[in-house]
């Protein structure tokens, strides 16, 4: 039962991931909107290109891994 739960957090295709990071960036904009009212000036533009810079990061990262995990259930089915 813990195996299908676990299922459902897991990010199988390219277009889950893309949902994933979409809401990553919407949120991260928020946030960086947030910082240039608090900061305002270059502190709080500095802020919110690390937050948008940070969903690069990630989005890069689940994008990578998506793909490795691909690759490695290819050789697995060929051996």
């Amino acid at each position: 039962m813990l195996k299908k739960i676990g299922r459902l957090f897991t990010i199988k295709t390219k277009w889950e991931a893309y949902l994933i990071i979409y809401s990553l960036a919407t949120g991260s904009m928020e946030r960086g909107k947030a910082y240039l009212v608090t900061y305002p000036g270059y502190g709080g533009w500095l802020l919110m290109a690390a937050c948008s810079g940070a969903v690069f990061l990630g989005g890069a990262k689940i994008l990578d891994a998506i793909t490795m995990l691909r690759e490695r259930s290819e050789e697995a089915a060929k051996v």
